[in-house]
């Protein structure tokens, strides 16, 4: 490939570096209307069967995590933020992201 050769010469030349660029805003648009699960973990606790089937009306179930610990965020079952549990009307929760988890790509 010589030296010397245009950027202008070069096919898709000025749209396909840059994924924040015009070009990469519109691909994205085609993944908008996908639907994705997100759930907020509180905490999570192990028990043996016999325990679990003792359970009753307000029985207490205790959770590994310590009050205004911060809770995990998954979408589609894949962590992805920590945050905190926020009252969003007088009926309603709702969380707050107070951190990403960057994702591990190597498995």
């Amino acid at each position: 490939m010589p030296d010397d050769l245009d950027l202008a010469e070069l096919p898709d030349a000025g749209t396909g570096g840059d994924p924040a660029g015009p070009r990469g805003a519109r691909d994205l648009e085609a993944v908008y209307d996908i639907p994705v699960t997100v759930s907020a973990v509180l905490g999570k606790a192990t028990m043996q069967v016999s325990q679990l089937l003792k359970l009753g009306r307000g029985a207490v179930v205790e959770l590994d995590r310590k009050l205004g610990e911060a809770i995990d965020i998954y979408v589609n079952n894949r962590l992805v933020a920590r945050g905190e549990v926020v009252m969003v009307d007088d009926s309603r929760l709702g969380v707050t992201m107070t951190e990403i988890v960057k994702a591990d790509r190597t498995g």
